[in-house]
């Protein structure tokens, strides 16, 4: 039974939106999706829904991204809530922004497919639908800060990579160029980041040497560039 102490106040939707990162061929992407159904049927939006009467907020980002991904445990992170009176055409919608880190590689393109989904370059990402793209402003802006003090960008990177794959990730994140010498001293000191017996051969002429993010290394909650 459904008590009614505040059936005299305002009701109003409470909403999920997730901005979903991804790294390919070393370029950030964003997961979008072209709406076919209405408001603003045939924009680009980000991926959302609404919070149902039996789940919290972050269960109901986390059905969001299981939905359209095909993936449990993704990392994500509360980025802002987003309340303007008439934000959203369709009705008085209050939504939470989540922010998410994933593996393209691991990605579910059935599921893609599905809600018709596709990856964008984060440097051409199209004129989004309300206010999608201040909420895709706050969800970089809050990466920037947290990963100069957290491994985020492991969490886009292949199980193996490069120390060139892992600067250019960090330069496109922090929007800032990085001394190549100084970047991989400062790598190398981190005992998180492990060197293999892999060399690529795909991306590289000489062949550069691959390395592995140990997650179970303590230090690497001080892990800075």
């Amino acid at each position: 039974m459904i008590n009614t102490f505040y059936n005299q106040q305002d009701q109003l939707f409470v909403g999920v939106d997730c901005i979903i990162f991804g790294l390919c061929e070393g370029s950030l992407k964003l997961l979008l999706i072209k709406r076919d159904f209405e408001p603003h049927k045939g924009e680009w939006s980000l991926m959302g829904g609404f919070v149902r009467q039996n789940e919290s907020v972050d269960n109901a980002a986390r059905r969001v991204l299981k939905n359209l991904t095909g993936l449990d445990g993704i990392y994500m992170n509360q980025v802002n809530t987003f309340g303007d009176v008439n934000r959203d055409p369709g009705d008085r919608v209050v939504s939470v922004a989540y922010c998410a880190l994933l593996n393209m590689h691991e990605i579910d393109n059935c599921a893609l497919q599905k809600y018709n989904a596709t990856w964008v370059d984060y440097n051409e990402i199209p004129r989004l639908c309300m206010d999608h793209n201040l909420m895709i402003e706050h969800a970089i802006n809050k990466i920037r800060h947290r990963m100069r003090t957290e491994p985020l960008a492991f969490r886009l990177l292949p199980q193996r990579f490069t120390l060139t794959q892992l600067q250019n990730l960090y330069e496109t994140l922090l929007d800032t160029k990085i001394d190549k010498r100084n970047f991989r001293r400062r790598a190398l000191e981190n005992s998180c980041i492990v060197s293999t017996n892999y060399i690529d051969k795909e991306n590289s002429r000489r062949g550069a040497r691959l390395y592995e993010y140990h997650s179970e290394r303590l230090e690497l909650l001080s892990f800075k560039i």
